[in-house]
């Protein structure tokens, strides 16, 4: 029997993203041309074709502004879960910023499906050691799984010594919270990010392949994410720099193709469909 793993979509505008954060401010969002429609269209036509059910984490903006393709994506019997409300990083938050942004996403979503929100991510991974309490917030506003942790080395964030695999916050409040963290391969001695974002996209093929394998083998779920502007190759291009466009821009037009092999190769579920919230 194949091993199961997650996929997992985290719904933002290309305008959205971290590396584009000094060029279009929040402010400027409503006035960029919007592409997000469509390009989930396209995901939830190769995730139907394919028969996967999959984990939208919504950002509340979206949810707010364009609830349609988010009901859509409920329709199709995908699971919804939170990506907070602005795509603020949580270590820039206070404890109270982070409070409300989340609460607002959850009760955006939350009116839009008249389902309860159980899992939630954090623009670009953005819970580290020093936000730790961020956990504490979580599961006083309903959260029961967070997929935030990355546990490898990067100037913008990870935790490097944090579990590579699922497990479970033990809370003051006497509840306990399960972290799935974003998948990784051991390797000399390091944690080498696998099968997500950019790593997905401008890695090889082969690599991304290789490193679910692995994981498989090991009886391992592979946690895989993209982004739904990683499927456009025509969404607008902004200056932003070298690294940040080489980051934000290269293999634009593989993303889609990429992901349809996986979809052939390995099996996919969602984390509330996995069976791994109720270890």
């Amino acid at each position: 029997m194949k091993i199961k793993n997650i996929l997992s979509i985290d719904v933002e505008e290309w305008f959205q993203v971290q590396n584009l954060k000094q060029t279009i401010t929040p402010q400027g969002w409503s006035y960029c041309e919007k592409r997000l429609s469509f390009n989930l269209s396209e995901i939830l036509r190769l995730l139907e074709e394919k028969g996967v059910k999959a984990t939208f984490f919504v950002l509340g903006w979206i949810a707010e502004h364009f609830p349609e393709p988010i009901k859509t994506i409920q329709q199709k019997g995908h699971e919804i879960g939170s990506h907070g409300y602005s795509h603020s990083l949580v270590f820039t938050q206070t404890e109270k910023e982070f409070r409300e942004d989340v609460k607002k996403s959850l009760e955006i979503i939350g009116k839009l499906t008249d389902q309860p929100v159980l899992g939630y991510r954090a623009p670009s991974f953005s819970i580290n050691s020093g936000c730790l309490w961020a956990f504490e917030v979580l599961s006083e506003l309903g959260i029961r799984y967070d997929s935030s942790i990355f546990p490898i080395r990067h100037p913008e964030y990870g935790m490097p010594s944090a579990p590579r695999f699922p497990y479970s916050f033990k809370l003051k409040n006497g509840r306990e919270l399960k972290e799935f963290p974003l998948s990784t391969i051991r390797l000399l001695g390091l944690n080498l990010p696998v099968a997500g974002g950019a790593y997905l996209r401008i890695f090889p093929y082969w690599y991304n392949r290789w490193g679910i394998k692995k994981l498989n083998s090991e009886g391992r779920s592979a946690i895989v994410y993209f982004h739904p502007w990683e499927i456009d190759p025509d969404q607008p291009r902004e200056e932003i720099g070298f690294f940040k466009s080489f980051r934000h821009y290269t293999n634009l037009d593989l993303m889609k193709l990429k992901i349809k092999k996986l979809l052939e190769e390995f099996e996919f579920t969602s984390f509330s469909l996995s069976g791994a919230l109720d270890v």
